[in-house]
């Protein structure tokens, strides 16, 4: 378990994080969401006692994590897949990371192979994709069979089938009783990985909600509408209170009607529809919306 309580960091003039107090539970995947600048990678490096907080604290199992001398076996994390010697085998550069926490060498051969690296152990990380680096750092942070597990921007420079396999993989890391917390800017993998969500903008919270209740803040129905008499159609549904934007001139998207109601007043005065498709509630939409104004705070290169 990770709780923040009042965590706070102020660099020179600029709060990069603000009195942040949050509670990351085992046995669920937490995605750790917010803009660019919010202040999440600034969160995640005083979880890993990485920078000091200017006030406030934050435990991993009721301690800080720089309090644990050998933290691999605690907490693993993967902040930058970039971050790694090219001139070392993949094999080689988790072999020196076990030894140095004094995790048993046959462990770098099960976690390759739980990241599906076991074919290019023994080449040189220098010549792997981005996507091939991020299953290297998701493997380091499982050497030490560690409870707790923290992830910035997984995700990046993995295709389709991979992106697949860590939805399913952090999920089951979850299964297991884990702490799973997910930064990731990918709204709609967060929508089919994460259990709960905690949302942060210029360093402050904004939501602590599971992933259903973050999904119905978006309160309002949005239906696209095909119509051949869109003027008309406009005219009755911004009456009943809808806000209607055009997006061709045959189609419009509503929003704050049912795709019912819609055509109830389509019938009631005898407008012809093509189509309505009305549109699932979708993380992104509620995001966008909560984060507004909350974007790139913070200077100097900061996350």
């Amino acid at each position: 378990m990770i709780e923040a309580t009042r965590l706070t960091k102020r660099y020179r003039g600029t709060t990069a994080v603000d009195a942040l107090t949050f509670t990351v539970a085992p046995g669920r995947v937490t995605g750790f969401l917010g803009p660019n600048g919010a202040g999440k990678s600034t969160t995640l490096r005083m979880i890993l006692g990485l920078n000091a907080p200017t006030s406030g604290s934050v435990t991993v199992d009721g301690i800080p994590f720089a309090a644990r001398p050998r933290g691999l076996r605690h907490v693993g994390a993967l902040l930058d897949a970039q971050d790694v010697h090219g001139g070392r085998t993949a094999r080689a550069h988790l072999a020196i990371l076990a030894r140095t926490h004094r995790i048993p060498s046959a462990r770098v051969d099960e976690v390759l192979d739980e990241v599906g690296l076991t074919p290019a152990a023994d080449r040189r990380i220098g010549g792997f994709s981005l996507g091939m680096k991020q299953r290297l750092g998701i493997a380091a942070a499982l050497l030490g069979d560690p409870p707790v597990l923290l992830f910035d921007e997984p995700l990046n420079g993995l295709d389709p089938e991979g992106v697949r396999w860590v939805r399913g993989f952090f999920r089951s890391l979850a299964a297991e009783g884990r702490t799973v917390f997910v930064s990731s800017h990918m709204m709609a993998e967060m929508q089919h990985t994460a259990d709960h969500l905690i949302v942060i903008g210029q360093g402050r919270l904004l939501a602590d909600l599971s992933t259903a209740e973050f999904a119905a803040l978006d309160s309002a129905p949005r239906v696209t509408v095909h119509t051949p008499a869109l003027t008309a159609l406009t005219a009755v549904l911004t009456a009943d209170g809808a806000a209607v934007r055009l997006s061709s001139a045959e189609a419009a998207e509503v929003t704050g009607l049912t795709a019912a109601r819609i055509g109830e007043l389509a019938h009631r005065h005898s407008i012809v529809l093509h189509a309505l498709t009305p549109h699932t509630t979708s993380l992104e939409s509620v995001f966008l919306s909560l984060t507004a104004g909350h974007a790139d705070h913070l200077t100097g290169g900061l996350r």
